[in-house]
């Protein structure tokens, strides 16, 4: 089971307008606060991290756009755990487990593959009122 991201002692909440430019600015973001958090952008979980984070927030941008204007990232961590969670008010809420066995088609797949080849584990939770999700990754480091 994931650990909880507000128990996570290395915490950064990013939100952005839901335009193209989110995903380069999600992107260093992730970057300047994993060298902060001493991870080092040569481990091994970091890249595959960085394109699923890229994937997530170009699915926001392309997908949720006309009913979210903002998109919102969450970078968390620890000694053994990366996580982030990309949310949007936009209703529509992927079935990752189809991702994760093929059925699902495009870059959800190519996300699936990558955090289950890693060991991490991914969710979507629906937003209160049913008007938002995120999508939360947890990887080992």
């Amino acid at each position: 089971m994931p650990k909880p991201l507000e128990v996570l002692p290395y915490r950064h909440v990013l939100t952005m307008p839901t335009e193209p430019s989110a995903v380069r600015v999600a992107r260093e973001t992730a970057e300047q606060v994993l060298v902060e958090w001493g991870i080092g952008l040569r481990h091994p979980a970091v890249d595959p991290a960085l394109l699923i984070l890229a994937e997530l927030v170009t699915n926001s941008v392309r997908h949720a756009a006309a009913l979210s204007p903002t998109v919102t990232v969450i970078y968390a961590a620890d000694a053994d755990c990366l996580a982030f969670a990309v949310h949007d008010r936009h209703p529509r809420r992927p079935a990752l487990c189809a991702a994760a066995t093929g059925a699902g088609t495009g870059g959800l797949g190519t996300v699936m593959e990558l955090v289950l080849g890693l060991g991490g584990t991914a969710t979507v939770r629906a937003d209160a009122d049913g008007e938002g999700k995120s999508i939360r990754i947890s990887l080992p480091l």
